[in-house]
C-alpha cells in the first residue's frame, strides 16, 4: 500500500521505504500525500554517520572522461578540450579527484610559467578543468567543492590588438598568388577579410552556402548560422572554383607559409586570425557600429566586440574635448616658465662677486 483514498475523501499515506522504517499519515490533498511520501524515501536514502555513501575514488583523468560522455561531447572543441584537460591530469600525476586541492594547482600553474607558457592560455585550461568539475556537480555526479574556486586566475598586462594595414594586406594577397600549390588559401583569406570569419568558418564553406551576393556560415563556434553580405566579384569568384575544384582543401599550412614569406611580423600565437582583426579593425576605423560588428562576428557578448572599440574615430573623443587643459594655450605658458627661468639666472649672474 502507498497512497490511497480514504472514505470521507482524504488521502493516506502507508509506506516502508526500507524494512523496519514505515511512515503512515492522512492529508487532505494528494499532492500533499504525494510529497510527504517522497519526502520520506528521500530521507531513507540520505547518507548518515551510521549509513554514510561510498567514498568517491575515481582518479581526475576518470572525472574527466566521464564530463566528456555527459557533456563534453555536446561542445564544438569538446574532443580538443578532452585532450587538453587529460594532459593536465597527467601533469599533476592523475590524484583521486577529491584529494585535488588548490595547492596542486597553484604549483602546476607555477611549472607552466616557468617553462614559457602563455598566462592566457594558462588561464583557459584551469577554466576548462573548473567547468569539469561546476557541469558534474550541477549533474550530480559529484557532491563536492570545487577545488579551483579558491584559485584566482593570473592578471596579465593585455597584449595590443595585431592587425593587418592596408598596405600589409596587399603584401599577403601577393604572397598568397605565388602559392601555385594551394589555389584554396587565397580565396579563404579573401573570404575572412571580407566578412571577419574565423579560418575553419571560411574553409567548410560549400557552393550552397554562397547564394545571392551573400555568405552563410553553419559551421560556427557558438551555433549559430549567420549570413554576411559580399562583393558580386567574390561570389563569382567563389562559384568559378567550387565548379572547377569542388571545396576547399586544408590550406592553413599554407598560409602561413605565405605570412612568413610576406615579412609581416605577428605577435606570438597569432596566424590565420589576425585575418579576422583585421576585418573587426577596419570595420571599426572606417565608422562600422560596434553592435553591427557583434553580429557580424557572431560574439556571444559585446565584451567580447568592445576590443575594438578604440578603434572608432569617436571613441571616448570627450576625454580631448573635456580635459582640464583644454582651452588653455599651454605654449604660452611653456614660454612664460622659461623666461622667468632666463631672468632668474642673469640675476644671479649679476649679483655674483
Amino acid at each position: 500500500m502507498s497512497i490511497t483514498a480514504t472514505a470521507d475523501g482524504r488521502w493516506k499515506v502507508d509506506i516502508e521505504p526500507v524494512k523496519g522504517r514505515r511512515f503512515r499519515k492522512t492529508f487532505k490533498t494528494k499532492a500533499e500525500a504525494t510529497r510527504f511520501e517522497a519526502s520520506c524515501r528521500i530521507d531513507c536514502i540520505k547518507a548518515t554517520s551510521w549509513n554514510p555513501r561510498p567514498k568517491d575514488k575515481r582518479k581526475l583523468s576518470q572525472l574527466i572522461e566521464q564530463w566528456f560522455d555527459l557533456h563534453g561531447h555536446t561542445i564544438t572543441s569538446g574532443r580538443r578540450r578532452k585532450n587538453t584537460l587529460l594532459l593536465m591530469a597527467s601533469r599533476l600525476g592523475d590524484p583521486v579527484a577529491t584529494k585535488l586541492t588548490g595547492a596542486h594547482l597553484a604549483h602546476l600553474r607555477r611549472s607552466e610559467l616557468e617553462a614559457g607558457a602563455v598566462p592566457k592560455s594558462i588561464n583557459n585550461r584551469f577554466t576548462y578543468l573548473k567547468a569539469v568539475f561546476n557541469e558534474l556537480r550541477r549533474l550530480g555526479d559529484i557532491d563536492y567543492a570545487n577545488p579551483l574556486d579558491s584559485i584566482k586566475p593570473l592578471k596579465f598586462q593585455e597584449r595590443q590588438l595585431s592587425y593587418l594595414s592596408t598596405k600589409q594586406i596587399s603584401l599577403l594577397l601577393e604572397s598568397l598568388d605565388r602559392l601555385k600549390r594551394s589555389p584554396s588559401a587565397r580565396l579563404v583569406s579573401e573570404v575572412c577579410l571580407a566578412t571577419g570569419s574565423r579560418w575553419s568558418e571560411a574553409e567548410s564553406l560549400t557552393a550552397a552556402q554562397v547564394v545571392h551576393d551573400a555568405v552563410t556560415f553553419i559551421n560556427t563556434k557558438s551555433k549559430r548560422t549567420r549570413t554576411i553580405p559580399i562583393s558580386p566579384a567574390l561570389q563569382k569568384r567563389l562559384h568559378a572554383f567550387f565548379d572547377q575544384h569542388g571545396r576547399f582543401t586544408s590550406c592553413m599550412h599554407s598560409f602561413r607559409s605565405a605570412l612568413v614569406a610576406s615579412g609581416i611580423k605577428l605577435p606570438r600565437g597569432q596566424a590565420t586570425h589576425v585575418l579576422r582583426h583585421t576585418f573587426a579593425s577596419h570595420f571599426i576605423m572606417n565608422g562600422g557600429n560596434i553592435l553591427t560588428l557583434k553580429e557580424v562576428l557572431g560574439h556571444s557578448s559585446l565584451t567580447m566586440t568592445m576590443r575594438y572599440a578604440h578603434l572608432s574615430p569617436s571613441h571616448l573623443r570627450d576625454a580631448l574635448r573635456l580635459n582640464p587643459l583644454d582651452g588653455f594655450d599651454t605654449s604660452s605658458t611653456h614660454a612664460k616658465a622659461s623666461k622667468r627661468k632666463t631672468l632668474k639666472n642673469q640675476s644671479s649672474a649679476t649679483d655674483a662677486p
